[in-house]
């Protein structure tokens, strides 16, 4: 809410699983077994590089909480982008 809130559009979440530092142990229906992997959200947001510190300073803001388990952010380059409708390229495709 918060990036749609800033002018943020178009994003892909995901409910993914991730390795946990601290393996544990649970007990379901009577068997004990070892719990190494979280339930975990994945965001993929595709901006133009005037709107990277806006996505950034959101996220960081509205989902830091000091404490771990707030995730990472991983900025990479995109070559290219094309939408495949309507043959757009580059910031039109955004």
């Amino acid at each position: 809410e918060a990036l749609v809130d800033a002018g943020i559009e178009g994003l892909t979440l995901s409910e993914v699983k991730g390795m946990v530092d601290k393996k544990h142990t649970e007990l379901y229906r009577g068997a004990e077994y070892t719990v190494d992997t979280l339930p975990k959200i994945k965001l993929e947001i595709l901006v133009e590089d005037d709107k990277l510190s806006t996505v950034t300073d959101t996220i960081t803001s509205t989902a830091g909480t000091g404490k771990i388990g707030d995730g990472k952010i991983f900025i990479t380059n995109v070559e290219e982008v094309i939408r495949i409708r309507t043959g757009e390229t580059g910031s039109e495709a955004i």
